[in-house]
């Protein structure tokens, strides 16, 4: 079942990601946000990884350019969209990849915002 709260998060981040001009300090808090619910033992699911994964996988699908953002945030993106959802069923594939919850948190907040 959806969480609600991955929704809300999912939504928020959308958004962000969505405007002209974007504000990368409020994308990488809202990523941050994400990845701590998914680092959580609420949020650290089989579903809620397979279901940021795909969100963020199928963001051409929605209209959401990541072209225009920082390298770093736009690599941090795609392997959202890449391994996530490999960290339950195949945690040894997503740690590879670094794309575990925990992994993509620790590098989120090591993103430099300038």
């Amino acid at each position: 079942m959806k969480s609600y709260q991955l929704h809300d998060h999912l939504l928020g981040i959308d958004d962000l990601l969505k405007q002209e001009e974007p504000d990368i300090a409020a994308i990488k808090q809202s990523l941050e946000m994400l990845l701590e619910f998914l680092s959580s033992p609420e949020g650290r699911t089989h579903d809620h990884c397979c279901q940021t994964d795909t969100f963020f996988c199928l963001h051409d699908d929605r209209g959401v350019s990541w072209e225009h953002l920082p390298d770093e945030l736009e690599q941090i993106l795609s392997d959202i969209g890449g391994a996530l959802h490999d960290t339950i069923s195949a945690p040894e594939v997503a740690r590879n990849f670094s794309s575990t919850p925990e992994q993509l948190l620790e590098r989120v907040r090591k993103m430099k915002v300038e």
